[in-house]
């Protein structure tokens, strides 16, 4: 059976763009490997610069698809016969909705025998981003206030149970009340429900009127700009999502605020990383799972990667709690 992958070849909503098509195997460089893919997670993501959001960074054609754990099928020169029948996280190189990804074999990451797969396709885009932000780039600590908005996603809830590892308050705005319960028991000092309660007023009654240390915008537009309001002066905000679509110059907005405004993308931090700090950080986020001090999002449905557009319309209906799972 020739190898498919999914792709896009103009920008658009996901169900109208992508198509199923074979593709070519490239023989591989020194230093690659090749992967043939078992499970890949879904993330808003993967889906955002396939609408267009980012169109400077997205060559077309492109494959989606930032993670997934896999098999190493095939090592090119360079790289050891013996990483062959390797479970890994083939990261930075191709898509991974795809039969097949070629990858860096310096960059993969192993996964240990006691994650399986649905847990191991999570690795990556949220805990890795959740850790770097609460350790390198806010250097939270005990004393700490943070906001954190959509609290109710995958990464909401690592932030969570992040609060309780590294012993920061965490105020967790969410859109309903369907997570509070959840979040409090992961972590959450306190769940502010954003659909009956204005944000800022609540931050300033339970902060005491000092407003928060920090704020993690995960939505952008008006939205995220609003937290500029919840936070203390010589405080930060980091916008680091786009949920809404929207973009907003938060920057222009905190003008006159005090609070100072960070970008963060994943993709910056990993270009100033090198080979060893990239594993390094991979074991200490793999340390806390295999210690079940954190837990990844459980798995609400499985289906084939050729059914992308069936697993999208079932993650963007939100009808439940759960991961949706790409599977070969």
């Amino acid at each position: 059976m020739h190898p498919t992958a999914i792709r896009y070849h103009r920008f658009g909503e996901p169900t109208e763009v992508l198509r199923i098509e074979s593709r070519d195997l490239p023989n591989l460089n020194a230093g690659e490997i090749r992967v043939r893919m078992k499970a890949r997670s879904i993330n808003p993501s993967d889906l955002i610069p396939i609408r267009g959001a980012y169109p400077h960074r997205t060559p077309l054609p492109s494959i989606p698809g930032y993670e997934g754990v896999g098999i190493i099928e095939e090592a090119g020169p360079a790289v050891s016969q013996s990483l062959l029948g390797q479970r890994v996280l083939p990261l930075r190189g191709e898509g991974t909705w795809q039969d097949f990804v070629t990858a860096p074999a310096q960059w993969a990451i192993a996964v240990p025998d006691s994650i399986e797969d649905d847990h191991a396709c999570q690795l990556y885009i949220n805990p890795i981003t959740a850790w770097i932000l609460c350790t390198d780039v806010l250097g939270l600590h005990a004393e700490d206030v943070v906001i954190v908005n959509a609290c109710g996603s995958s990464i909401g809830r690592i932030f969570a149970q992040l609060s309780s590892i590294i012993g920061f308050s965490l105020i967790a705005i969410t859109r309903n009340d369907v997570h509070t319960k959840d979040l409090l028991a992961l972590g959450a000092s306190h769940v502010v429900d954003g659909s009956q309660t204005e944000a800022k007023q609540a931050i300033l009654e339970l902060t005491n009127g000092q407003r928060a240390d920090a704020a993690i915008d995960c939505v952008g537009g008006l939205e995220g700009a609003a937290l500029l309001r919840c936070v203390r002066p010589g405080g930060t905000l980091i916008s680091m999502g786009l949920l809404s679509g929207i973009s907003v110059n938060i920057a222009k907005h905190a003008l006159g605020t005090g609070v100072h405004v960070r970008l963060f993308h994943l993709r910056n931090w990993m270009q100033t990383v090198t080979a060893d700090r990239w594993q390094e950080t991979f074991r200490r986020v793999i340390s806390l799972i295999e210690r079940e001090q954190l837990k990844l999002m459980t798995i609400r449905e499985h289906y084939h990667f050729h059914d992308a557009i069936k697993a999208i319309q079932a993650v963007e209906t939100r009808s439940g709690v759960g991961k949706i799972v790409l599977t070969s």
